[in-house]
């Protein structure tokens, strides 16, 4: 079984956000960062070289013998669009999905190309409740 690659670190948040090249994805960054405190109350740490997570949960795998730490909630800026992690998924999101814009959606992964292509109050409230589940779920 191989190490695991994306843990928590003590990179600098600000520091890799002011190397994103794309100007619009560092101001979206900025943007982010400062909502995802907002809503957490957490500060933020880097996991691996480019998520930004808030939070933190132990997990054990029930289909092999991996355990590790894992973010609550949090984002990174890709390359092709900024990536949050809504890790509580979206089962029960079906109406905030429909009022945030536009956006793609996998299992607990939100994708959306720029800040303004959303609705930030809908994005704020999509990221409280995936963060209390995740806490409520995770006894942390």
């Amino acid at each position: 079984m191989g190490t695991i690659k994306t843990v928590v670190n003590d990179a600098s948040v600000i520091d890799f956000i002011n190397a994103v090249q794309d100007e619009t994805k560092r101001n979206d960054s900025l943007t982010l960062l400062a909502l995802f405190e907002k809503v957490t109350g957490e500060k933020p740490k880097m996991w691996g070289s480019s998520i930004i997570g808030f939070g933190q949960y132990h997990y054990k795998s029930e289909r092999s013998k991996q355990e590790g730490d894992w973010l609550l909630t949090g984002f990174s800026p890709r390359k092709q669009n900024l990536t949050l992690y809504i890790i509580s998924g979206f089962d029960e999101q079906a109406d905030l999905l429909k009022d945030l814009g536009k956006h793609k959606i996998s299992v607990g992964c939100l994708y959306v190309n720029k800040l303004a292509d959303v609705d930030i109050a809908v994005l704020e409230k999509l990221i409280k409740k995936s963060y209390a589940d995740m806490k409520k779920l995770h006894n942390v």
